[in-house]
């Protein structure tokens, strides 16, 4: 698959400068022992090329639901999103695991550090499976994040500061076009959570890539271009 041109399916409209991500009309519902549990009712958004955005929303609003779609971790049940041009109506899971690869850096609550490998070949392990490693590059994360000395620690060894460290410069190693983070200081103390997601923003500004971050405190929300809260389904601004 060439992802980077546009796939069969609807078109993506231009008007001006299209959109890093637009997000139109989502729709997801899950199954329970109650009925169907409608958790997106309609939402719409877009994120422009090397601007952030903050994800408002408490618990259970369906933040982490509508990461996981843009990520292409499951299907929409009605909508659209695309992503660098790209529809992901209808692609397969090979397909959306090369759009992951290609153009996503994720940072998750669960980290999804490799246990048995090093810091420093957690950092390269994205890169790597992209051919998009970059020795320099490497170099400035490992020093960006103060983790020169730690490199040859594995994440056991790790505090939860420095295992989210790992996990943003993993997932920023082969300079994706969009960083999602679910909640990524939600497990630390409030200073380790602004030191983590300064470092953050210092390296998406790095890169030029955009930035969706789901979050719960309006503090940090505050630190990125724009803010929304979900509520019911759908998206208003903050």
């Amino acid at each position: 698959m060439n992802l980077n041109t546009p796939s069969h399916g609807p078109a993506l409209p231009l008007q001006g400068e299209t959109p890093l991500l637009t997000v139109r009309g989502l729709h997801k519902s899950y199954v329970t022992p109650q009925g169907a549990l409608a958790v997106l009712k309609g939402v719409d958004l877009t994120l422009e090329t090397g601007s952030s955005l903050a994800l408002l929303g408490e618990s259970g609003s369906g933040k982490s639901t509508l990461l996981h779609l843009i990520a292409a971790l499951d299907e929409v049940d009605a909508g659209e999103i695309w992503l660098d041009g790209i529809s992901m109506t209808g692609l397969s899971e090979t397909k959306r695991a090369a759009l992951r690869r290609e153009k996503l850096g994720i940072v998750f609550q669960q980290l999804n550090l490799i246990p048995s490998l090093t810091v420093h070949d957690n950092l390269e392990f994205h890169a790597r499976i992209t051919g998009r490693f970059d020795t320099a590059w490497q170099n400035e994360l490992v020093e960006r994040l103060g983790l020169k000395c730690l490199t040859d620690r594995y994440p056991e060894q790790l505090s939860g500061g420095q295992q989210q460290r790992v996990a943003v410069g993993g997932a920023l190693a082969a300079r994706p076009r969009l960083l999602l983070a679910d909640e990524p200081t939600g497990n630390l103390d409030e200073a380790t959570g602004d030191e983590v997601l300064n470092l953050a923003l210092d390296l998406v500004h790095a890169t030029g890539c955009a930035f969706l971050m789901a979050t719960h405190s309006h503090r940090l929300a505050k630190r990125l271009d724009r803010q929304v809260t979900l509520t019911s389904g759908v998206l208003a601004t903050s």
